[in-house]
């Protein structure tokens, strides 16, 4: 199967990009809605997802590999549907990519953080994601 691609919101005040690096893995917990769960019960071993810093910065920031396929989540209510995975962080993105210049360039309109505004776990197409990181290379991004 071939390795997928994801985008995945933290507030940075809550659990930022160097909380993570700092941490060396972590598990991405909290998730409370349905379609981000099937997004996260859908992740395998080696995937890959961005880390997107929401409400304070908006941006993608870092990529990060998912280590561990989900599992329950130890924050949510026993016999909950809620699941997380464990993330690691690979690499910092050069450049941070914001939301503004995301919205700017036209082939992204159909990326599910644009589409669905509010999702914290979001789908990345291997065209979009190899675009994100195209403009993390050039400061403009």
């Amino acid at each position: 199967m071939a390795k997928q691609y994801w985008l995945m919101k933290s507030e940075p005040d809550a659990y930022a990009w160097g909380q993570l690096v700092q941490d060396g893995t972590g598990i991405w917990d909290g998730v409370r809605n349905h379609t981000a769960k099937l997004n996260l019960m859908a992740m395998k071993k080696g995937d890959e997802a961005l880390f997107y810093h929401s409400n304070i910065g908006k941006e993608c920031v870092g990529i990060m590999e998912i280590v561990e396929e989900s599992f329950p989540d130890p924050t949510a209510e026993e016999g909950s549907p809620w699941v997380v995975v464990r993330v690691a962080p690979v690499r910092a993105l050069a450049h941070p990519v914001t939301l503004a210049a995301i919205k700017a360039e036209p082939r992204l309109a159909g990326m599910d953080l644009i589409r669905q505004s509010r999702l914290s776990v979001g789908r990345v197409t291997p065209a979009e994601w190899k675009l994100i990181l195209q403009m993390s290379e050039t400061a403009a991004g």
